[in-house]
């Protein structure tokens, strides 16, 4: 009997850290935007409000994440894999990373590493925060830094795609 309350304790313990007080989760699938705002190295600047990328993405109870990009080719790459971890309540940072390939020649093209710290709201529907894009060629030269705001709604077995 002890035995079966210790398991049980140990499974929902992974879904019991992805929630605040309020037993709101973070775990869930998500329709995200990201948009820049501030400093970006690109030259020319990304002009503030412009969404660098879109799409769906998911945060896993045992602290993963994966994201289907809408805003990359599948030629070039478009999953991209991530850990998070709760760092308040209802507030959340999540370290991403994609691989990069040229179109043409197939080769890596460059390593991204995506941070975002964001806030999911009370009723757990939707989160906003920050996000910035670091971009390393493949011998690990800093190529690009992008900064902006971060915005999901949750999908639900209700969600219309448009």
């Amino acid at each position: 009997m002890a035995l079966r309350t210790l398991t049980a304790a140990v499974k929902a313990a992974p879904q019991e850290a992805a929630r605040g007080d309020n037993g709101v989760s973070i775990v869930g699938m998500w329709n995200t935007q990201y948009i820049a705002e501030g400093n970006s190295t690109r030259n020319p600047p990304i002009p503030n409000g412009t969404v660098v990328d879109f799409g769906y993405n998911q945060w896993h109870s045992d602290g993963t994440e994966i994201l289907n990009s809408a805003g990359h080719s599948p030629a070039t790459q478009n999953f991209c894999l991530g850990v998070w971890g709760q760092t308040g309540f209802l507030s959340y940072e999540l370290n991403h990373f994609a691989l990069s390939y040229d179109q043409t020649t197939q080769a890596l093209a460059a390593y991204v590493n995506i941070r975002e710290q964001i806030a999911l709201s009370p009723s757990g529907d939707m989160y906003t925060g920050t996000f910035t894009i670091d971009v390393y060629d493949p011998k690990g030269n800093h190529l690009d830094h992008i900064a902006g705001n971060v915005t999901a709604q949750r999908i639900t077995l209700d969600t219309n795609p448009f």
